[in-house]
């Protein structure tokens, strides 16, 4: 692709990178993300993925702006609440970066929608606070071979983890989701505001190193922090035979869509 004047300048960080330079950028450029959830890891990988250039990224969240939201979903301000959360985001986006190219859904992901969603992306972004669609995009991407980062966070703590075709998959970790109300949701235990963003960041570089072929993603590596202590570790992860999604023998061939608790949905909504 050829680089206009201003491009070449909004970009020429990357550019100046060895790593990335110009094909880098071109491959950012043509990339297309799927962003799972307009919260707080949303908000900040939507706009550090938007600043960097990707191409397309596409939102899906079902829910309205709410004042709680606002100490750490960063992609909205005080005067969007009450107003959908992917009209908010794209407005934040086109605001900050006219090149990228901001689609909508305003609804769920659901096992009726969720392969029609991911179909056209190279890249899809867990930013969700709900296990039972954190499985459901895992199930969904591991069956259409899509990429894909988990995030997950709660009060002082974070977690990812990156598939690709052939590593390992959520399920691998965890076998199914957990009872109804048997894990606290942000909602009920509260989170550091902060924290979403160092996540939300770090999906945000796991999919521009995707495009660009740069260092090593976290695929078999389930990264965790403790932001009291300040303490990362990485710990390997194998892809499990046994797996029922991506296992020699996989008994999940179709999309499931598990109970959510009434609590659990809220938090969906508003993490």
């Amino acid at each position: 692709m050829n680089f206009t004047e201003d491009q070449i300048v909004r970009y020429s960080r990357h550019i100046l990178l060895q790593d990335v330079g110009v094909e880098g950028q071109e491959k950012i450029n043509a990339g297309k993300v799927l962003i799972v959830g307009a919260g707080g890891l949303g908000a900040p990988a939507a706009f550090y993925l938007a600043a960097a250039g990707v191409g397309t990224i596409g939102i899906i969240d079902g829910d309205v702006v709410d004042l709680s939201n606002l100490q750490r979903q960063i992609i909205h301000f005080t005067a969007d609440v009450n107003k959908p959360k992917v009209i908010s985001a794209k407005e934040k986006i086109n605001q900050l970066n006219p090149d990228v190219n901001v689609i909508t859904y305003k609804e769920l992901l659901t096992s009726e929608n969720a392969f029609d969603v991911i179909r056209d992306y190279d890249f899809i972004v867990d930013g969700t606070d709900n296990f039972p669609v954190k499985f459901l995009i895992n199930d969904a991407c591991v069956l259409a071979g899509k990429p894909f980062s988990h995030g997950g966070i709660l009060r002082f703590e974070g977690q990812t983890l990156t598939h690709v075709p052939d590593s390992a998959c959520y399920r691998c970790l965890f076998n199914s989701p957990p009872p109804p109300n048997a894990v606290p949701t942000c909602s009920q235990a509260g989170v550091l505001g902060a924290i979403a963003g160092m996540l939300g960041t770090i999906q945000a570089a796991e999919a521009l190193k995707y495009f660009t072929g740069v260092g090593e993603l976290l695929t078999n590596r389930l990264l965790t922090f403790n932001a009291k202590s300040m303490d990362f570790r990485k710990i390997t992860v194998k892809r499990s035979a046994s797996c029922p999604v991506c296992g020699e023998y996989p008994t999940i061939t179709q999309l499931i869509d598990y109970e959510q608790a009434a609590c659990e949905l809220k938090a969906h909504r508003k993490c």
